[in-house]
Order: structure tokens, then sequence, then C-alpha cells
């Protein structure tokens, strides 16, 4: 178990998010007019969706701004945008509004899915957010209640390289600061652009980004590391660093037969 309370790192990152919001922080800019003229390409480039969400049921976990949620119920589908930050909800809101779109947004944490009933979506859609709560594990297992069996989970996560290295580089590089197998909320950092400031976040390991994804009942169909890195770009930048660590992966997730019953079995086995 983490160091760090679930409840304290919730209440801290609440404020922090509803903080950034007021400071009109990259992550909290809504949707451009140019991005909802073809929404689901805006959102899904690799076609990981299909070509197509019409009427599908899709949850945007811990994905509020002002973004996700409008351009996928701009695509067609029926959206629920779940954020931890009130203000970020709010963003959604007035952007459906504006818009003249539907969806629905609800106040809670990632890691407590219990106001949706099991199996209530064919997809989740989850941006980065993972590093913000003490342990990813609790967070599959609520998304593996309430997707369907067959159903998608894309994903994306910090990698924990990036939050390892340091901001500024060495003569020859990066240097992994931070140790890998660590416990409890990363320690304060400004002038980064691979975290947010003023926010709680936590390391997690490969075991446990891919490992509890298999083990809460999701089969890895695909998985991308999307490329930020710049051979010539400035030392020190973003694209720099991203040369020598890359900062997301996205992972693309099935939902097998019947989640609730395969953790159970993995939970009790010798």
């Amino acid at each position: 178990m983490s160091d760090e309370s679930s409840p304290l790192a919730q209440d801290h990152n609440r404020r922090a998010w509803d903080g950034l919001v007021r400071q009109r922080q990259r992550f909290t800019t809504p949707a451009r007019d140019e991005d909802f003229r073809n929404p689901l390409q805006t959102l899904d480039g690799l076609g990981w969706l299909g070509g197509d969400v019409q009427g599908r049921r899709l949850l945007c976990l811990a994905a509020g701004g002002g973004r996700q949620g409008p351009l996928y119920a701009a695509a067609g589908a029926v959206v629920t945008v779940v954020d931890i930050s009130p203000a970020m909800l709010e963003l959604d809101r007035q952007v459906a509004a504006e818009r003249r779109l539907q969806l629905r947004t609800v106040a809670a944490s990632m890691d407590d899915l219990s106001m949706f009933e099991a199996a209530e979506f064919d997809i989740v859609v989850h941006p980065v957010s993972t590093c913000y709560v003490p342990e990813v594990e609790p967070v599959y297992r609520q998304v593996a209640r309430v997707t369907r069996p067959g159903g998608l989970y894309i994903s994306q996560h910090k990698q924990p390289a990036s939050l390892q290295a340091s901001v500024q580089p060495s003569a020859s590089g990066y240097e992994l600061s931070e140790p890998y197998y660590r416990r409890g909320p990363l320690p304060p950092i400004s002038g980064s652009p691979h975290r947010e400031e003023g926010t709680l976040e936590y390391l997690h390991r490969w075991e446990q980004l891919i490992g509890g994804l298999c083990r809460a009942g999701f089969v890895v169909e695909d998985l991308i590391e999307p490329l930020h890195a710049e051979a010539r770009a400035e030392r020190g930048s973003f694209a720099h660093r991203s040369s020598f660590a890359a900062p997301y992966v996205r992972i693309l997730a099935r939902r097998t037969g019947d989640a609730a019953a395969t953790i159970e079995r993995k939970l009790w086995s010798p």
C-alpha cells in the first residue's frame, strides 16, 4: 500500500485541478472549432474505435476539461464524463451547452465507480491521469466492472522513466533521479512540462500498468508510445527530453468474458 492515503490524494488533486482551471493551464483548454469538424478523427487518429461510435455508451474517465466528452458526443456517442474536479466538469457542461450536445457529468474519483451499473459502458476512454492516484490496480478493477464483455478500454499513462528522469539535462542526457521502487508521491516540482505543478503524482511500474491491466480481466490488443521527440530540439525542452525518455504510453485493451470472476479467481489463486 502507498504511504499516501487515497482520500488525501483525492482532496489534494481536486483542489489542484480546480486551481489549474482558474489559471487556464494547457490541459484545461476546451476543444476548438476545427476539432469539431471531424471529432472522431481528432481523438482517434489510430482508428482503434473502428471509425464509428454512434450510439455507443462511452465513459470518459478522469477526462474533464471541455475536450474529450464534447468531441465524443459530437461524434454520436452516448457520453458520461467522470472527473474529480468540479471546475473541469463545468468546462464540459459549458462546451456541451454552447454546441447543443448531450452528455452526463459525474464528480468522482477514477478508483470509485460504484455509482455505475456493471457492464454499463461499451467503451471507456481514459486520458493521462492514473499518475494522480496512489495505486492503479483499483482503477483497473473499477473499469473492468463497468465495461461490458468485449468492450474497449483505451488508456494513456505517464511512463515510469519519464517520471524518474530529471527536468534539466546533464552532459550526457537526463539522469534517473527518482527510484523506480518508490513509495508515496513524487517530490513537488516546478518548471517541468512533463508534470502538473501543484498536484500529487505517483510513479507506477510497468508490472502495475500492464500486468495490473491483464489481472483485472483485460487483454492488451495494441500499445504505442506517442512520438514527442525531435532530434534537433533545444536542450532542456519537452521535445529534447522526450528523445531520451518517452513521456507517454497509450494502450488498447479489450475486456474478457466475466472480469469480476477473473479478478476473484486471481486474487485467491495460490
